[in-house]
């Protein structure tokens, strides 16, 4: 039984994780973003603790995105407060090399935005 519940977790958490990569790839063809907030609503994500599962979520996308040099897709999300991502995004990014400790956080985010968002 607890192979069951196990196989039913993975299942639950796959599915709004795809749920989640449609509606950044929407946010992103219609060159719009997104918040946390919003995200984690559209994908469907169990609480408790939704936008940290969301995070954690967009850190390894980054991962993905740095390794296979593509523009970082998890730059569309943002918080509502601030307009641009949380802290955590430009730590995750200076992780994989992208963003160097002394760079500005601001002209690298508009960089990183404006790449994501230019036309194919």
């Amino acid at each position: 039984m607890t192979n069951k519940i196990s196989e039913d977790i993975q299942h639950q958490h796959s599915d709004w994780q795809n749920r989640a990569l449609i509606a950044v790839e929407s946010t992103i063809a219609a060159k719009r973003q997104i918040t946390y907030q919003a995200l984690a609503e559209a994908a469907g994500i169990p609480p408790p603790h939704r936008i940290n599962k969301l995070t954690q979520w967009l850190e390894t996308l980054i991962a993905e995105d740095a390794q296979a040099g593509r523009p970082v897709r998890a730059a569309c999300v943002i918080s509502k407060v601030r307009g641009i991502p949380a802290p955590g995004f430009f730590a995750c990014c200076h992780e994989h090399g992208l963003l160097a400790e002394t760079a500005d956080t601001e002209s690298f985010y508009l960089r990183v935005l404006t790449a994501l968002m230019a036309p194919d």
